[in-house]
């Protein structure tokens, strides 16, 4: 969007907006360029932990909890790296005789004073922006690995590609703790659904479930994925967060139910394009150049939402 427009959309001068638009990016919530901002992404882009961690956290929270549910005492389990799994791995605390195996630092600590949980962690090269262990060391360490189930987030998620994240060092470490599993289990808020991004980590014929939430009622983009997902087999479990804004049961695709899980018949599934933003002004504002600290911060609370 174009300075201009954002202007208008919350009425106040572009000087202002621009400024604002600097503290959204110091956030890695946008980018800046010339003339106006984007949303951050595309296929390389990746967020650091401190952006991450305060996204979507409601969501992330409803999706841990029926992740968790999923997991049996006495079981092995692989727990990839990410701030979604790291909400899990402080529900698996206390889930007794369970053997847990990770790159992730963040899963590690959440597990680290649980008396009667085994945290086995991989070797391999710190990767200080999502704390994980990545190369090599981290890919041998996983060789004639078997366990039960592999929890994974990502960056983004695809009925055509799968899982997918921007860094190619994490993606390969994903890929080996995929093959150490029977089943793969993809924790992924509505937010990464539809988005794709350079590394295949799983394809989607590989991913027996996903764990999301519910989509808001007017993201077709979301709706139409996890359609075209449960239309190649994968089983979803949707996420109540208990916000008023979440559909009606009615709203989401057939066989996509609460925390039910249901394969459905394989058939390949469309995408639907993301729609294009729509903003509430109704004309430009005035826009003083010397906002108090107080209306700046409740228009970037209202750019951040937007």
């Amino acid at each position: 969007m174009s300075l201009r427009e954002l202007a208008r959309v919350v009425q106040t001068s572009e000087v202002t907006v621009r400024r604002d638009v600097r503290a959204l990016e110091a956030e890695g919530l946008l980018d800046r360029r010339h003339g106006g901002a984007v949303l951050p992404g595309g296929f390389t882009r990746e967020s650091g932990f401190p952006q991450k961690s305060h996204l979507a956290t409601a969501e992330k929270t409803a999706i841990a909890d029926v992740a968790a549910s999923l997991v049996e005492e006495g079981e092995a389990i692989v727990v990839g790296a990410g701030t979604t799994t790291q909400e899990l791995a402080r529900r698996l605390a206390r889930v007794p005789g369970l053997t847990v195996v990770t790159n992730s630092l963040l899963v590690a600590q959440a597990l680290a004073h649980a008396n009667r949980v085994e945290v086995v962690m991989t070797g391999g090269t710190l990767r200080g922006s999502n704390y994980a262990l990545v190369g090599s060391g981290a890919e041998q360490s996983l060789q004639g690995l078997r366990v039960s189930r592999a929890f994974l987030s990502g960056s983004g998620l695809t009925a055509e590609r799968g899982l997918s994240t921007s860094n190619m060092l994490s993606a390969s470490v994903d890929r080996a703790l995929v093959q150490a599993a029977a089943e793969v289990v993809v924790l992924a808020d509505h937010t990464k659904l539809g988005t794709d991004t350079m590394f295949q980590t799983v394809p989607t014929d590989v991913i027996t479930r996903l764990v999301t939430d519910e989509p808001p009622p007017h993201d077709e983009r979301a709706a139409s994925e996890l359609q075209a997902l449960a239309d190649q087999g994968v089983q979803i479990a949707v996420a109540g967060t208990g916000q008023s804004a979440a559909p009606a049961p009615e709203q989401l695709p057939p066989g996509v139910r609460g925390r039910r899980e249901m394969p459905l018949p394989v058939q390949r599934g469309g995408r639907m394009p993301a729609g294009q933003f729509r903003g509430p002004g109704t004309g430009p504002g005035p826009g003083a150049l010397g906002a108090e600290p107080l209306e700046r911060t409740a228009r970037v609370a209202d750019l951040r939402r937007r």
